[in-house]
């Protein structure tokens, strides 16, 4: 059994966030890609000679060998070298969300250590594509720091509810019937007088498949087929409950699909079971399957919120946070993203304008 030890960088805050990597995996990754270990060398800055030495360091290691070549053909992963990588690549999906937190709050032990001025504001989120890129900014431009905590789109706003968030994201499928999933899971956390929303960004939902689609899945009735291995998302996220209003609007019981309750716990451990080919669709966001050269096929958009309690709506950190999300250079970010566009972003909006399935009565007595 190996031992994993874990190290982290500081840089300047323009310095790009490095992800969680292993330089034997960094390798053995780019030779996958290319091919060629000459190529991949160059890929990491490392030369042929220190590569190929390396690897034969860690194929004595490990006892297995990693790379198959012969002179005149195209460099490939032995089995070994195979297994090994994509077992990596799908652990580190997997703990994305984990790792980001930690980066967070490393991130904000260092910013107020630095300047005992600086803001922070803590946000629990469903899983987004865009709220990594939001943080960098607030910290480099606006001297904010945000405390992002991935989690469920149910479990951020039980957060916010319970004071341990000043804001929670969350994302749904606004034009749901009133008995729908979506009204049925978020109606009652939401109280009138209580709670505001602020706009964030509208973005796309759907199939996750491999490159070229060669099962040829286009809607949700495909992922019915007898044997089709499908990876879901766990009770709780935002994502599975607008996958069941989705299959509800269509009529499709949950049950059909074989591997229904398989659970992956954030689109890019959905999107890595595809890569990986230990599943054959999932569902999710557009920039995880475009990060790992997957297909994605959109079947709805949804409107992403963040949420907060009307007495936190003037406190500085939220005031700060309002105005970058509705500055220009923000919004060209988001709309960069793929599947992303902004919505009302920045805006304060009604509960009852803006979520027709939500609606409330006095209680009668």
């Amino acid at each position: 059994m190996h031992r994993i030890q874990l190290t982290y960088s500081l840089g300047p805050e323009n310095a790009a966030a490095g992800d969680l990597q292993h330089p034997l995996l960094h390798l053995l990754e780019a030779i996958h890609r290319s091919g060629s270990i000459s190529a991949a060398a160059r890929e990491v800055h490392l030369s042929y000679r220190h590569v190929w030495g390396e690897l034969k360091r860690w194929e004595q290691e490990l006892g297995q060998p990693l790379v198959l070549w012969a002179k005149g053909q195209r460099a490939q992963l032995a089995p070994f070298g195979e297994k090994l990588l994509w077992a990596e690549r799908r652990a580190r999906a997997r703990l994305a969300p984990q790792v980001e937190a930690l980066r967070s709050e490393l991130e904000r032990a260092f910013a107020v250590a630095f300047d005992a001025d600086a803001g922070v504001l803590t946000v629990y989120a469903s899983h987004d594509a865009a709220l990594p890129k939001l943080r960098e900014m607030a910290a480099s431009q606006h001297n904010l720091h945000l405390d992002i905590q991935f989690t469920g789109s149910v479990d951020a706003l039980a957060a916010l509810n319970e004071g341990r968030c000043l804001m929670a994201g969350f994302h749904a499928l606004v034009e749901s019937p009133l008995r729908s999933p979506t009204a049925r899971v978020y109606r009652p956390m939401f109280k009138p007088g209580m709670h505001k929303l602020i706009g964030f960004a509208e973005r796309a939902q759907g199939l996750i498949v491999a490159a070229g689609n060669p099962l040829g899945l286009q809607t949700l009735a495909d992922l019915a087929r007898p044997g089709l291995r499908f990876a879901n998302r766990p009770r709780g996220t935002g994502t599975r409950v607008v996958l069941e209003q989705l299959l509800a609007s269509q009529r499709l019981v949950p049950s059909a699909l074989a591997t229904w309750e398989r659970a992956e716990p954030s689109h890019e451990a959905a999107a890595e079971a595809v890569a990986s080919g230990s599943a054959d669709a999932s569902f999710g966001i557009e920039p995880a399957a475009r990060r790992r050269g997957l297909e994605f096929i959109e079947l709805a958009r949804e409107q992403y919120f963040l949420a907060t309690l009307r007495s936190h709506l003037e406190q500085p950190e939220v005031l700060k946070l309002r105005a970058l999300l509705r500055s220009q250079a923000w919004q060209q970010v988001l709309a960069a993203l793929p599947g992303y566009a902004p919505a009302r972003s920045g805006e304060v909006l009604s509960l009852r304008q803006v979520l027709p399935w939500w609606s409330w009565r006095k209680p009668k007595g």
